[in-house]
């Protein structure tokens, strides 16, 4: 029997017992009601989506590294006063409950649900008269915000009342205060996390309390729809300012504000959709066009993302990104896409989840690093060209540079695999991103109750197939979303029937369905060249980035755990050649490529066991070399090629790689 009859077999077994029989309301989840502007996808609720296959392997990876662990040795947590202890009592404890919450609850793991629970009852049981809660140490409301996702979180999962009772008794003393919101301050920029909250509660209460208080952190907070509007940071030439040779009035001359803070910006995505799910005003929605737009050309990144090393740092492939910005993203990425329902939004979260998360996290998640680069050919406690962090930050390890990531990327993976698929507003269901998992929820005008297991290797292959498993029939839309790459992408229902599926767009499906109906889509995974800095050239191939394979010898510098030897910090040299130019012609980039293909292992991301990797002709630099540390300026191309030794080099998935070359030198061949 295959495993996609076994999983079949098991899940009408469990939904005969717990489904029984009955029906829906209209509205099969919490929608937006007036005067919220509709969204255009509705979020399911956590856990129904849950992992399969390579992508179940991952979260297990996590739980069994740093996230099912880091609260039993690293100090920040082991004493956190979000458990009613005299340690931490600012961000850490929330920021750790807020990926630890999904986590547990997509793997049903038991040990990790106990973990997290310290933390639900200490907040249930420390709510004051005046709606404040948590330790008795913090008299901030930045540190609130983030506990509420995570009890939003728990309370999907759960259904405990006593968090709507806490909630609301919250929001309660946000209206009854003066506002305190001060640009200078985190609170302040970062208010409006605070506001996905208000909507999640008015979404089901339909109480206008929660307007009330949203409307007062708009009106109070940092206007970042404004700052990307008339976006500020447009200096290319940000290399001058931090090189080891700038002179003190050139340093003095930098404006690092928390309004340039990567973290901040990552997170601020999200607010001009939250203003227009707040009043339906479409300013709001070009604000987020204009600001993302800037972004990408003035600090751009390969795979989606933009670089922040602790600021915004411009376009130069070995300046960094700071995974809090990489996971917060991915966030705002995944409420956006709920809002508006845009496809290439998706397109860029399936980048970031893809590339830019494992790429900076060691593939057993028990060490990460602070900054990623996209070409990084030294992993250690040297002195680099960062905006304004640390020597240690992009070494792999426990806390390089600064334990806020430590505790923050925890959300990154579980977050992405729950906002895979969300409920559409004609009681369907849309596969927003594309990975293998199950989707159990609620169709229909009757509200069936349904399974559609998504069976792939995807991003690694191409081949993805949808099977419905149900009770009774079911007719609903089902909408599939076709990446902006994949044109020629063939979606096929049953063995036949052809379903138009341009590049881009959310295809529909529109029907009765029947267990064990199957629908196949099948994308193009063909390579595809994107010109970058100094006119240099990055490769990809469906969702994946690809990087050039660099041998590396790692030294352990720190152990942090008698118990957890693999809680250490970790220094990357490399062991090969790595300043090389891909010989090939750009309109031809399929002939060029070599690609090879084998099974996902238990850790998808490991480089000792790529599940694809591409061979090509490439030519050595010699004069490409290390400078402050890194991988030298890019030489602009095209290079000519002639004189320069010739070889065959291994592309590998960014993901896989601690050392890397990504944006390549482009010796064109003709």
């Amino acid at each position: 029997m295959n495993l996609i009859m076994k999983r079949l077999i098991s899940i009408l077994a469990a939904s005969a017992l717990l489904w029984g029989a009955g029906s829906a309301s209209a509205a099969l989840y919490p929608e937006n009601p007036e005067p919220l502007a509709p969204e255009a996808f509705i979020e399911l609720p956590l856990g129904a989506v849950k992992p399969d296959g390579w992508l179940r392997s991952q979260l297990q990876a996590q739980a069994r590294g740093l996230t099912g662990h880091l609260d039993e040795f690293w100090e920040s947590l082991f004493s956190s006063a979000w458990k009613g202890l005299d340690g931490e009592a600012w961000e850490r404890g929330p920021y750790y409950l807020d990926g630890l919450i999904p986590l547990a609850y997509l793997l049903d793991d038991q040990r990790l649900i106990s973990k997290a629970q310290p933390y639900i009852e200490y907040m249930l049981m420390t709510r004051q008269n005046t709606g404040w809660f948590g330790p008795v140490q913090n008299k901030d409301r930045w540190p609130l915000a983030v506990a509420m996702k995570g009890l939003t979180q728990y309370y999907e999962a759960t259904e405990d009342a006593r968090v709507l009772e806490l909630l609301k008794s919250y929001f309660q003393y946000i209206v009854d205060s003066p506002p305190d919101w001060p640009d200078n301050q985190w609170r302040g920029v970062r208010a409006m996390e605070t506001c996905l909250t208000a909507h999640w509660m008015y979404r089901r209460t339909a109480d206008p309390l929660y307007l009330k208080a949203a409307q007062s952190i708009m009106d109070n907070c940092f206007k970042w729809e404004d700052w990307f509007r008339n976006f500020a940071y447009t200096d290319e030439d940000t290399t001058r300012w931090r090189s080891p040779l700038s002179t003190p009035e050139e340093a003095k001359s930098v404006r690092y504000t928390l309004q340039s803070h990567g973290v901040n910006i990552a997170m601020a995505l999200k607010y001009p959709g939250l203003k227009f799910q707040q009043t339906g005003e479409e300013r709001f929605r070009e604000s987020f066009t204009l600001g993302l737009d800037s972004l990408d050309r003035y600090h751009g990144q390969v795979a989606g993302r933009f670089s922040c090393d602790e600021h915004l740092a411009g376009t130069n492939p070995t300046q960094g990104t700071e995974l809090c910005a990489v996971v917060e993203m991915m966030h705002s990425l995944e409420k956006l896409i709920s809002i508006w329902g845009t496809p290439s939004l998706a397109d860029r979260l399936e980048a970031l989840a893809y590339n830019a998360l494992p790429g900076t996290v060691t593939p057993d998640f028990w060490a990460h690093q602070y900054d990623q680069q996209a070409n990084q050919v030294l992993c250690t406690d040297d002195r680099r060209q960062w905006s304004n962090n640390s020597d240690t930050s992009n070494i792999y390890g426990l806390e390089p540079h600064f334990g806020c990531c430590t505790a923050n990327m925890h959300q990154g993976w579980p977050k992405f695999v729950a906002s895979m698929w969300m409920a559409t507003r004609d009681n369907g269901l849309a596969a927003v991103a594309l990975g293998p998992n199950t989707v159990s929820a609620l169709v229909g005008e009757a509200g069936t109750k349904i399974n559609i297991i998504q069976e792939t290797e995807y991003p690694f292959d191409g081949k993805i197939t949808f099977t419905i498993a149900s009770q009774e029939s079911a007719e609903f839309p089902l909408y599939i979303r076709i990446p902006g790459w994949a044109n020629g992408a063939k979606l096929v229902v049953g063995k036949k029937e052809q379903v138009e599926a341009p590049a881009g767009s959310f295809a529909c499906i529109d029907r009765e369905w029947q267990s064990g109906d199957k629908v196949t889509l099948t994308l193009p995974m063909e390579i595809r060249g994107e010109r970058r800095y100094h006119n240099s050239i990055a490769i990809h191939r469906g969702p994946l980035v690809f990087s050039l394979e660099v041998g590396q010898y790692a030294t352990r510098i720190k152990s942090h755990s008698d118990v957890y030897p693999d809680a250490s910090d970790w220094e990357f040299r490399p062991a090969s050649d790595w300043n090389y130019a891909l010989l090939l012609n750009p309109e031809k980039l399929n002939k060029a490529f070599k690609v090879r293909t084998s099974r996902v292992s238990a850790y998808p991301f490991a480089l000792a066991a790529p599940p694809v990797t591409l061979s090509v002709k490439a030519c050595q630099l010699d004069d490409w070399e290390m400078e402050y540390n890194s991988a030298g300026d890019l030489p602009m191309s095209p290079i000519n090629p002639k004189g320069l030794k010739t070889q065959t080099v291994r592309l590998v998935p960014y993901g896989s790689t601690q050392l890397r070359i990504t944006e390549f030198p482009l010796a064109e061949k003709k």
